[in-house]
């Protein structure tokens, strides 16, 4: 299950979850059997110049490759731009889990 994470600064006026479910999207057309993205958003009030930086996080796959990655990636910039309407900074990361992750559901 990949996660992307929003941190950014407050006075962006931008749509958070309608990011988050976009990141989820490219990465599904991608690699349709990614699975649902965990999402989190952080708006921060204390800041040194207007920015967004994202972080999407997948478990390392054969076919995900340095071609795969760089597609993906440059889809998720094209994507995410799109939905910012403000001037600001941009920093965006793919990064690949450690075959020594956990990752399921706890039930109780």
């Amino acid at each position: 299950m990949p996660h992307a994470e929003l941190k950014y600064s407050s006075n962006l006026d931008l749509d958070a979850e309608a990011i988050l479910a976009e990141i989820e999207t490219v990465i599904l057309e991608h690699d349709g059997g990614a699975g649902a993205c965990k999402g989190r958003a952080y708006p921060a009030d204390r800041f040194h110049r207007t920015h967004i930086t994202i972080s999407v996080a997948l478990l390392s796959k054969p076919h995900r490759d340095e071609a795969f990655s760089n597609a993906l990636l440059a889809d998720l910039e094209s994507r995410i731009k799109a939905r910012l309407h403000q001037p600001c900074e941009f920093s965006l990361g793919l990064n690949y889990s450690t075959p020594f992750y956990v990752t399921n559901f706890h039930a109780v």
